[in-house]
């Protein structure tokens, strides 16, 4: 085989077919249609195993067999094989996710209370973020130091909440984002604590009800979030939090 066909086979093999299978569908292609001997000939597979083979593409819906003496064989065209390949592809992906989904829905069913989570990326550290104001029906902190984490999915929800009732704290020493967050109604905004002035790595910190999520930025912009929710270490570090800042506690030790 050349370099264009043993890259057709390795393409093939990634969509799911055998070498074999490949080579075969390939010969096919090449003859038009063929016996066991005649693929053989064109086709680096032994003749013993063409059968077999072809009788595996005609399953997959790839290839025609004529029932004569001798058996020929003859592919279906590039569009309906496209077409079958695809389809099977699809129906494979939707398997194997729908599996990996249920998975994930009996975990979360069996999470305790004790789980600490990392989140890395600012995107999915956003998503959480958002997730967690979203949940919160008591009472809101929320800071950062840079205008860029204070995004318009977090600006809206924030503002969404204090609509709500929610009592909600913004913090943060950067006068842009507090003139944003200012301008939400319901949203009370202060500095942080004079002993925070110097922090130049962290990134985000939320508290909504007993839930908190604290983030980092590297040097690099990247962004790693740790959460945890009703859990002993939330409770614990928020109380801590809460001295330091001075704010009102309303999420006890359990």
């Amino acid at each position: 085989m050349n370099v264009e066909e043993n890259e057709a086979v390795d393409a093939f093999e990634r969509l799911g077919l055998t070498s074999y299978e490949a080579k075969v569908f390939i010969a096919l292609h090449r003859l038009g249609s063929g016996t066991a001997r005649d693929v053989a000939r064109v086709a680096d597979v032994p003749r013993s195993q063409v059968y077999s083979v072809a009788e595996s593409l005609e399953d997959r819906g790839l290839v025609e067999t004529q029932q004569s003496r001798p058996i020929r064989y003859r592919p279906v065209g590039p569009e309906e094989a496209e077409q079958t390949l695809r389809t099977r592809f699809e129906r494979e992906r939707e398997r194997a996710f729908e599996h990996v989904e249920n998975v994930r829905r009996e975990s979360a069913g069996e999470e305790t209370r004790e789980d600490i989570w990392t989140v890395r990326g600012r995107d999915r550290v956003d998503d959480r973020v958002v997730d967690l104001l979203s949940g919160a029906d008591g009472r809101i902190v929320f800071g950062t130091r840079l205008p860029e984490l204070l995004t318009e999915r977090i600006e809206r929800v924030l503002g969404d909440r204090a609509a709500d009732g929610v009592a909600v704290l913004a913090v943060s020493r950067d006068d842009r984002v507090r003139a944003r967050l200012d301008s939400l109604e319901g949203v009370r905004v202060t500095r942080p604590p004079a002993s925070r002035e110097s922090d130049r790595r962290s990134g985000r910190i939320v508290i909504a009800d007993c839930a908190i999520l604290l983030s980092v930025v590297d040097d690099d912009g990247s962004e790693t979030a740790i959460w945890s929710s009703g859990s002993p270490f939330a409770s614990v570090l928020i109380q801590l939090i809460e001295a330091e800042a001075e704010l009102p506690g309303t999420c006890g030790t359990r």
